[in-house]
């Protein structure tokens, strides 16, 4: 992707919600945007564990973890294996961690902060919920784009001229 935020803003006005800008860039792909796949999950990484296994391609996950700061819900082994699986990008509302190694990948990863510690394993979880932080609702099939400027969501697929 490389189109930017102000443009598809400027040329969707309508058709775009904003994000509040909460979230940093973390991943090697600076701007990425896709078809939304959520998870919502509370200091329990399983489900993100499951979901980069599966083919990713024109899709975004995005991860509401409850905006937790305990620990770290994306590490370097998982966003290796969603790179592998062509995923275009993760976005998760609160911590990930091993972000040297994350800087390094061709995977846009947006998240709070990081946080050293890892998450636990319970298999608890939701999957494609509509899910809601930053002031706006992601809903599975609706499209995400994100790049250094912040995140937007639409409910169609958006494209410049």
């Amino acid at each position: 992707m490389t189109c930017v935020l102000p443009d598809l803003c400027d040329a969707y006005p309508a058709l775009v919600r904003v994000a509040a800008p909460l979230l940093r860039n973390f991943g090697g792909r600076a701007a990425f945007g896709g078809e939304i796949v959520t998870i919502k999950c509370h200091e329990d990484n399983s489900l993100v564990a499951q979901l980069v296994e599966t083919p990713g391609a024109g899709k975004v996950l995005v991860v509401d973890g409850g905006g937790s700061l305990r620990c770290g819900l994306l590490g370097d082994n998982l966003a290796l294996q969603a790179v592998q699986n062509n995923w275009q990008g993760i976005v998760v509302y609160g911590c990930i961690r091993d972000v040297d190694i994350i800087a390094t990948l061709d995977l846009g990863v947006q998240a709070l902060a990081s946080h050293p510690m890892k998450s636990v394993k319970r298999n608890f979880g939701l999957l494609n919920e509509v899910v809601s932080f930053a002031g706006i609702d992601f809903i599975p099939g609706e499209y995400l784009y994100a790049d250094n400027n912040g995140l937007l969501v639409a409910s169609e697929a958006l494209l410049l001229d």
